[in-house]
């Protein structure tokens, strides 16, 4: 874990609060754009063995 990821994920929660407080319509919104955004960093950490 470097530098970069300490901070996204310190900025998680109270980014979470912000969605909460939102109406419905714009939560669900909210909450897809932070999964495809969690998912992508996800499947990027993604490496497949080399055959070296």
């Amino acid at each position: 874990m470097n530098t970069d990821d300490v901070d996204n994920d310190a900025a998680l929660v109270p980014r979470l609060r912000v969605i909460e407080e939102q109406p419905l319509d714009q939560r669900a919104t909210a909450y897809a754009q932070v999964h495809d955004e969690l998912k992508a960093r996800l499947e990027g950490g993604d490496v497949s063995p080399s055959d070296g």
